[in-house]
Formats: C-alpha cells, sequence, structure tokens
C-alpha cells in the first residue's frame, strides 16, 4: 500500500496542474487506478486476515501436536522399558539354554563314566569268578590268573622253550600247589626238564606227581619217563626196577605195555 500511495503522489507531483484536471479521459484515468489501489488494498487485507487465520490454525496444529506428544511421552518410554526388558529375557532364556547344553553334557559325560566304571567293575568281577576246567577227563574249578598262568606255562612247552617252560611251571606250583592243574603241572615240567636233557630234575618232577597224585591218568607215563631218564643217566638197573613197579602198579596202561616190551629187550 505505501509504495502504490508513493507511485501516485510521484505521478501527482510530475503532472502539470492544468494536465490533471484537464479533461474526462485523466479523471477517469485517476478514478480507475485508485479503483485498482482499492481492490488490491482489499486484496491485500483478505491475505493478511488468511495468513493470520493460518498462523492460529497452525499454532493450533503445533499446540495439538505437543500436546499429543506429551500424552504419547509415557507410552513411548513405556514401550522402551518393555522392549528393554524383553531383550533382557532374551539374552537370560540364552544364558539358561547354554546352561542346559552344559548340564546336558556333563550328564551325558557322567552316563558314559558309570557304564565304563560298571563295565570295568564286571570285568573285574568276572576276572575274580572261578572258572569250571575240564581237562584229560579231570574236572575242577580255577581262578582266571590261575588258568592264565598254566597256559603260560603251556605256551612256552609248544615253543620249544623248555627252560622257560620248567621255570613257569615250577613257579605255578609255588603260587598254586592246590591246583587243580598242579598233576600236570608236575608231569609237564618233568618232560620240560627231559627235553632240556636235565635227567635228574625231570626224574623229581615226575615222583612227585606220584606221591601226591599216585591214581592220576598221567601217573603210569610218569613213571614210563623216570625210566626213560634213568635209561640216559645209564642207569639200567634203576630203568629195569621203574619198568617192573609200572607193570605191576598200573598193568591195564598203555604205558605198561610199553614197559613190557622194554623189559622184553633186555632178557
Amino acid at each position: 500500500m505505501r509504495g502504490l500511495t508513493a507511485a501516485l503522489l510521484a505521478v501527482w507531483v510530475a503532472t502539470p496542474a492544468w494536465a490533471l484536471f484537464g479533461d474526462d479521459e485523466a479523471r477517469r484515468a485517476i478514478l480507475e487506478l485508485r479503483g485498482r489501489l482499492e481492490a488490491q488494498r482489499q486484496q491485500i487485507e483478505a491475505q493478511r486476515l488468511l495468513i493470520e487465520e493460518q498462523q492460529r490454525a497452525l499454532q493450533s496444529t503445533q499446540q495439538r501436536l505437543q500436546e499429543l506428544q506429551n500424552a504419547l511421552e509415557p507410552a513411548r518410554l513405556g514401550l522402551l522399558e518393555q522392549t528393554n526388558q524383553t531383550e533382557a529375557l532374551r539374552r537370560e532364556l540364552a544364558q539358561l539354554r547354554g546352561q542346559q547344553e552344559q548340564l546336558a553334557f556333563q550328564l551325558a559325560e557322567l552316563q558314559r563314566q558309570q557304564r565304563d566304571a560298571l563295565a570295568a567293575l564286571d570285568e573285574r568281577l568276572r576276572a575274580q569268578e572261578p572258572l569250571k576246567v575240564t581237562i584229560e577227563g579231570q574236572e575242577f574249578t580255577v581262578r582266571p590268573e590261575e588258568k592264565s598262568a598254566f597256559e603260560s606255562a603251556m605256551a612256552a612247552l609248544r615253543a620249544s622253550d623248555f627252560r622257560r617252560a620248567a621255570e613257569l611251571y615250577a613257579d605255578f606250583l609255588q603260587r598254586y600247589p592246590s591246583s587243580g592243574y598242579a598233576p600236570l603241572a608236575h608231569y609237564w615240567r618233568g618232560n620240560a626238564l627231559y627235553a632240556a636233557r636235565d635227567y635228574k630234575p625231570a626224574i623229581e618232577a615226575y615222583q612227585r606227581l606220584l606221591d601226591a597224585y599216585p591214581r592220576h591218568p598221567r601217573a603210569p607215563e610218569a613213571m614210563l619217563a623216570i625210566a626213560s631218564c634213568q635209561v640216559e643217566l645209564k642207569d639200567v638197573k634203576a630203568a629195569r626196577a621203574t619198568w617192573q613197579a609200572l607193570v605191576q602198579r598200573y598193568p591195564d596202561s598203555e604205558a605198561a605195555a610199553a614197559a613190557r616190551e622194554r623189559l622184553s629187550r633186555l632178557r
């Protein structure tokens, strides 16, 4: 408005006095200019009022937005707190799952150790359980370590390690003098010593079998073996006496038949 008013004054000042009201056209122009200025003033006033109304509406909207934010703030804080609690619960759950897996592994390990311990105990118990043995028509009960010791001596004899076998039989008889294997241990020890050409110790081994177990199935063979040792020692007289005693004591044995045949050779 101020700019338009200044423009009109400038036009009025610059125009000669006789030209201002010189004719009707000049007056109409002035009136028309005033009309446009008034219309512009009214338009500007309307725009100003509209701007003020919009500002009031904006302020009202801003106020309502602030109020809404203020109203939502507790809810936002509550949601944030709930989110934090949920995250904390998730971490706790993950930790509990990890602990559960660890406990499950420890339990499985303990169960495995228990099974191994029970198996080892069962094995030890079985190792201590007596075993029933039947050998050469003789049935008796022995402990597992007793059976193992006798079989070790037999293995050495089969391998032709005669001196080692004789030592193992002697050790066996010292450890298990009342064993059901004892008669056989005496007999096979005598055979091992005979094979090693230790004839006198062999005779002693066979004689122990005869003294302690005269009714054992190997007794006749032990007497025949004693006579063979005596022959090797060049004591034919003693061998003859042993063969004769064998025929008298075990007349129906195969060893007695062999003794008769050898006696017949001496005649």
